[in-house]
């Protein structure tokens, strides 16, 4: 067992190396076979392996004229602060990759400023993925602040929730939102948020210059279905309630507007931070996500958005 760790250590060294040859020194496949003493072929497979094991991130640093135009487009037609259109995997309709890589150059862009700023995060799928990508860096000056509760339905770490990974990712000040994402009733929620610890929070949230959120669908598999934040019953009522889309649990119809009573009175999340002093973004993509990103484009819900060419169409058309 020990000697296939080794092994399995080594390889992962071997690939490490190969990768930065290749992507960060320049190296052709030949030159780095040649260097390392291997096959072309063994180098060939090691550069793979550096890019699907993690350990070399590649982003595109080019803008390409099609989804300068779409981000253009979707920048006028909902008068947006911000807007990023990555392009679109032709094989796949629900990897990340792109977006989350677009997100995490953003995220970036805001901890490296000296000045001290305060972020807030919210959760989702999409988001975890652009968390995953930023590179370690030291930013004591900032305080990054949750959105959402932490704990699942089941008394577990909720798997989308990112303050942690942000904190040991970055080293800011991280304050995590001790909460159930959706408590089991509103007098519970409210019972919760007269804390002081939780009080201080949620206004600390509501000063963040930078918000960073996902956008998730309300159809048949509405992210807070699955994860169990919500029942069956409470799926079918938001859907004959008009509801399309959440963000941090919040649900909204397609006007962007919030929903009245449902899970939102039992929501336990920060309200969103305000869009007329802070920038908020959605990171978001798919066609079954249209009607929600687009209800929260149309209602200003976030003034921001990164997604891929192929839902910059769907919003556009």
């Amino acid at each position: 067992m020990a000697a296939r760790q080794e092994n399995t250590a080594t390889r992962l060294d071997d690939a490490a190396r190969a990768g930065w040859l290749y992507y960060v020194a320049g190296n052709t496949q030949e030159e780095i076979a040649a260097k390392m003493g291997i096959s072309r072929q063994s180098a060939q497979r090691l550069v793979s392996l550096s890019v699907s094991e993690g350990l070399i991130k590649v982003r595109l640093d080019h803008p390409i004229g099609r989804c300068m135009d779409l981000g253009a487009r979707l920048k006028s037609r909902f008068a947006l602060d911000l807007v990023e259109v990555v392009p679109s995997d032709p094989a796949s309709d629900s990897t990340t990759i792109g977006v989350a890589e677009a997100g995490a150059a953003e995220i970036e862009r805001w901890l490296v400023r000296p000045e001290p700023i305060t972020m807030a995060i919210g959760t989702g799928r999409t988001l975890k993925a652009a968390i995953e990508q930023i590179q370690p860096m030291e930013c004591p000056q900032h305080k990054v602040v949750s959105l959402t509760g932490n704990i699942a339905p089941d008394g577990s770490a909720a798997f989308y929730n990112v303050i942690f990974n942000v904190a040991d990712t970055v080293k800011a000040r991280s304050f995590p939102m001790p909460l159930p994402v959706i408590a089991s009733s509103a007098a519970e929620r409210e019972m919760l948020h007269r804390q002081p610890m939780i009080k201080a929070t949620v206004a600390l949230a509501a000063e963040a210059n930078v918000t960073f959120v996902g956008i998730g669908d309300l159809g048949p598999k509405a992210p807070l279905l699955l994860d169990n934040f919500i029942s069956e019953a409470d799926h079918k009522m938001l859907q004959k309630a008009n509801a399309v889309g959440e963000i941090c649990g919040w649900c909204f119809d397609a006007e962007g507007r919030l929903i009245e009573g449902l899970i939102n009175d039992r929501v336990a999340s920060a309200p969103i931070p305000s869009r007329e002093s802070s920038l908020v973004v959605g990171l978001a993509m798919g066609r079954h996500k249209a009607p929600a990103i687009r209800a929260a484009l149309n209602r200003r819900l976030v003034n921001g958005v990164i997604t891929d060419e192929r839902t910059a169409e769907s919003l556009l058309a």
